[in-house]
């Protein structure tokens, strides 16, 4: 009883920090790719968020997420064709996605494989739109992902759509609060 007490005032306490918050499920994998689709409501204009999302990734990035370890060494290269790159040590580096499509303010459209993605015959799109509520910004994130994967997409469509939302999700606290998490307090 007090474990599912205590499960429940933490949801109130995830539901109060992140607002008006929407977390949407993956479509069902495929059996030759998926999607995942998110949405937030964050309190800034449209320009602010994009301004955040391109030249800030790596203070709102998870560093977990990383291959250095080090959010910092995230970079996006806002133009058609540039790269959202990481520098690793010893002159070595990682092309995650690339730069297909772009308008300042309104959509940043990506392409390629994230993470373990990367190492199999895929192609991902990664868009975030932008539409401006007048007094905030609706940030929809989706990420579609086609192609083979060894083993089938099934078992991955869980981690990237976690992965995806949580990115979204420290954006958000990022541009709202200065920084990409927010201790709750609970265990």
């Amino acid at each position: 009883m007090k474990q599912t007490r205590r499960h429940t005032v933490r949801i109130l306490v995830l539901a109060v920090l992140y607002g008006p918050f929407a977390w949407q499920a993956a479509a069902p994998a495929q059996s030759n790719g998926f999607s995942v689709k998110h949405e937030a409501v964050i309190n800034a204009p449209p320009a602010g968020v994009y301004r955040a999302l391109v030249q800030q990734v790596g203070e709102w990035w998870n560093p977990q997420h990383t291959y250095s370890g080090d959010s910092k060494n995230l970079s996006i290269d806002a133009r058609p064709g540039g790269c959202f790159c990481e520098t690793l040590p010893a002159g070595g580096g990682v092309e995650h996605l690339r730069v297909v499509y772009l308008v300042p303010g309104e959509m940043l459209r990506l392409s390629g494989g994230l993470g373990p993605l990367q190492a199999s015959g895929v192609v991902g799109t990664l868009s975030w739109k932008l539409t401006d509520t007048g007094s905030a910004t609706t940030v929809e994130v989706t990420y579609v992902v086609g192609g083979f994967m060894e083993g089938g997409f099934e078992r991955i469509v869980p981690a990237v759509n976690r992965v995806i939302g949580e990115q979204l999700r420290r954006l958000k606290l990022f541009i709202e609060t200065g920084k990409p998490t927010q201790d709750t307090g609970q265990p």
